[in-house]
């Protein structure tokens, strides 16, 4: 199949073309301050096609619901449905349903989307007859741990070589960030699995996959993504990203690779390292390795950050390792997906 290329490229189409309608759904919960922003950017997306936006309005501590509700009395394409759950893919599947046209885009509640977006998802749909699309999570910080956070998850060394992390060229790809679908293949494969309360996208894509649907990385699609704001919360985000990622394998045999074995592995060999130092010191050797890695791999990858920002970069690459790790190795198997 011909790669599209990575440069943004003139309209496949010209603008007299009927575009198809997209339905865009939303998972809200506890996004006061950001919904009308959020919602107003899609509705003015430069695409020249009919948008409609669904929000699924989870159980808020805030006035989200109330917000919702104002910006669809404004808006007649805007719908608010109800999430009791306030779980994601609860979310999703309530604002599919909820929707009316064949092509459905899922976008979170801080997503900053690029004003083409939609545009080249469309084009992307069309050019190679992929089922889902979807570009790059491009982490960007504003605080210096925030800043720090989105440089590692723009780097290899904390995430992995993953496309839609990293960058990369046009291609198929296993997974991709946030994505935009055609209803049939989510009809097909029954949409989003509500047991997966994370990895509940890469689980959905691997469906698709295994039915003969083609998922495509866009790297066109680019996405600002705002990162946790401190090492608790970052490393609470990677725990359950652990955990979950190993229910998936569970769930899906062979869908584990030596990339999602690494941090569990380096938890398990620390952990012996230390432990058996009182009596062989050169137990060490492991744990000081590491730190001795983390440490030179934030010196190579932390340039042009702030001061502060390179400060704490080691410790947020330990906390994304450690943290993805120790969820994977202690998943409880209650977890693992009833069967049925």
């Amino acid at each position: 199949m011909k790669q599209l290329p990575d440069s943004p490229a003139q309209p496949a189409f010209p603008q007299t073309r009927a575009w198809p309608p997209i339905s865009v759904v939303m998972p809200i919960l506890n996004e006061e301050r950001h919904l009308r922003e959020a919602v107003a950017q899609i509705l003015a997306q430069a695409y020249p096609g009919p948008i409609e936006v669904v929000l699924a309005v989870g159980p808020s501590h805030d006035r989200t619901q109330e917000v919702a509700d104002a910006i669809a009395a404004a808006d007649p394409r805007v719908t608010v449905v109800a999430n009791p759950t306030g779980r994601t893919p609860n979310a999703l599947n309530a604002a599919i349903a909820a929707s009316r046209h064949a092509i459905i885009a899922r976008v979170d509640g801080h997503a900053m989307l690029p004003d083409d977006y939609l545009r080249v998802a469309v084009e992307t749909l069309e050019e190679t007859g992929a089922d889902n699309v979807g570009g790059v999570m491009a982490a960007e910080g504003i605080t210096p741990f925030e800043q720090a956070v989105a440089r590692a998850m723009t780097s290899k060394i904390g995430v992995g070589a993953a496309a839609f992390h990293v960058g990369g060229t046009a291609g198929p790809a296993d997974t991709v960030y946030l994505g935009v679908f055609r209803r049939s293949a989510l009809d097909r494969v029954g949409g989003y699995d509500e047991h997966f309360q994370r990895a509940q996208d890469w689980e959905m894509n691997h469906r698709i996959r295994a039915t003969g649907g083609l998922v495509w990385f866009q790297p066109r699609m680019r996405v600002t993504y705002r990162p946790r704001p401190n090492l608790r919360a970052l490393a609470k985000q990677y725990f359950h990203y652990g955990r979950w990622r190993r229910v998936v394998a569970r769930t899906h045999e062979g869908t584990i690779n030596l990339r999602y074995l690494a941090p569990p592995a380096a938890v398990v060999a620390m952990a012996l390292g230390l432990l058996v130092s009182p009596f062989f010191p050169l137990g060490l050797v492991i744990p000081g390795g590491y730190a001795l890695a983390i440490v030179a791999g934030s010196v190579l990858t932390g340039s042009g950050l702030p001061g502060r920002a390179r400060a704490v970069l080691p410790l947020v690459y330990a906390a994304m390792h450690l943290s993805w790790g120790w969820g994977f190795l202690t998943s409880p198997r209650e977890l693992s997906r009833p069967q049925h």
